[in-house]
């Protein structure tokens, strides 16, 4: 299909790099396209950003049904624009749709319109040290009803946002509140997928947990509450006796494409791995024995999340000293080094953008 575009009318004018933040700022086109039963997904097109025109009966709005993704560009020291694992995040779409009862997006022509979208703005991405543009699609069902069912008509589209670095004071370790309260999600249910409703679950948690100084959350399985899934809106990655250990991908966590780098790289450096679940008793264990050598979560907007402290029930679990580990710092930098196009990529993973 071919996807028009039209032009704004007026640019917006950019924001400091300095004082970029995270999704702030959106640039001045987005990419849309419209699903009908009798037609499937049509009129892919680049138009001005601007609100969505949403009557207040529209399914999503009542009843959740929408999946997102999030992955980045990056400008490389000779100025060209890539694209990080964008594939296997266009992929990751058509993983979560069907859980959502949504229909299946035809990933070329995403990969092209999103390409084509970034070309159009490539004076939005951003040239300041790890600074880089977000990528968000989102698809939202769009029938007008107030019945419980799935919607027969959605709307997807991308908009963009240039952000700042995500560790604009370093690279430091955080603190992590381990929640016995709340749970995230259950097997069987939507921890798999990339929804809202995933992340609206997480919200009141994340809110206690920084009332008490702490940056993010910790989740436990749904049901014997003892196995750690996540970390906040990242996979979890333990090094425990010179082995990377990451909670199994069994339906409640999700697949992230960060955490399957991770993988990879720490695999490709002889490292052993382990895909397992590892109770709290074990950890706490481990860090009592020295074993427990560093904690990080990992994800699109971190990279790497490095964890010097967890609060489980009434301990402060001090993790390696407190300080960022040797596998974290080595895993952040080789990512971030391939992204920005410091170093090689050996694995495929950056596709450019022809801007």
């Amino acid at each position: 299909m071919e996807i028009s575009v039209t032009r704004a009318g007026s640019l917006k004018p950019h924001p400091d790099e300095s004082q970029l933040g995270f999704g702030l700022f959106f640039t001045d086109h987005m990419f849309n396209m419209d699903y009908h039963p009798d037609r499937g997904w049509h009129h892919p097109r680049i138009e001005p950003y601007r609100p969505l025109a949403m009557d207040p009966a529209m399914m999503v709005l009542h009843y959740g049904q929408s999946v997102y993704d999030g992955h980045k560009a990056y400008r490389t020291p000779t100025g060209a624009i890539q694209l990080f694992r964008p594939r296997d995040h266009i992929a990751r779409i058509n993983r979560s749709a069907p859980r959502l009862a949504i229909p299946l997006v035809d990933e070329a022509l995403l990969l092209a319109g999103l390409k084509q979208l970034i070309a159009l703005e490539k004076d939005w991405v951003p040239s300041a040290p790890d600074t880089s543009l977000y990528i968000r699609p989102n698809v939202i069902a769009t029938d007008c009803c107030l019945g419980v069912r799935a919607s027969h008509t959605y709307r997807l589209y991308i908009i963009l946002s240039p952000v700042g670095p995500y560790f604009p004071e370093g690279f430091e370790p955080a603190k992590i509140w381990v929640s016995t309260e709340y749970v995230r999600a259950f097997p069987g249910g939507l921890g798999a997928a990339k929804t809202p409703a995933n992340y609206a679950a997480s919200l009141l948690a994340g809110e206690d947990a920084r009332r008490a100084g702490y940056s993010q959350v910790l989740w436990l399985d749904g049901t014997e509450r003892r196995y750690p899934e996540e970390v906040g809106a990242m996979n979890i990655c333990f090094v425990m006796d010179g082995e990377l250990i990451t909670p199994p991908l069994a339906g409640s966590v999700l697949p992230g494409i960060t955490r399957d780098s991770v993988l990879i790289l720490a695999r490709s450096w002889g490292m052993p791995c382990a895909e397992r679940r590892v109770s709290m008793e074990e950890l706490l264990k481990a860090n009592r024995e020295g074993r427990l050598q560093e904690v990080f979560g990992c994800g699109t907007a971190a990279v790497i999340s490095p964890v010097g402290t967890l609060k489980y029930r009434d301990e402060d679990i001090r993790v390696a000293d407190g300080k960022v580990g040797p596998v974290a710092a080595k895993l952040y930098h080789a990512l971030t080094d391939i992204q920005y196009g410091r170093a090689t990529d050996p694995f495929g993973w950056m596709e450019p953008v022809d801007a």
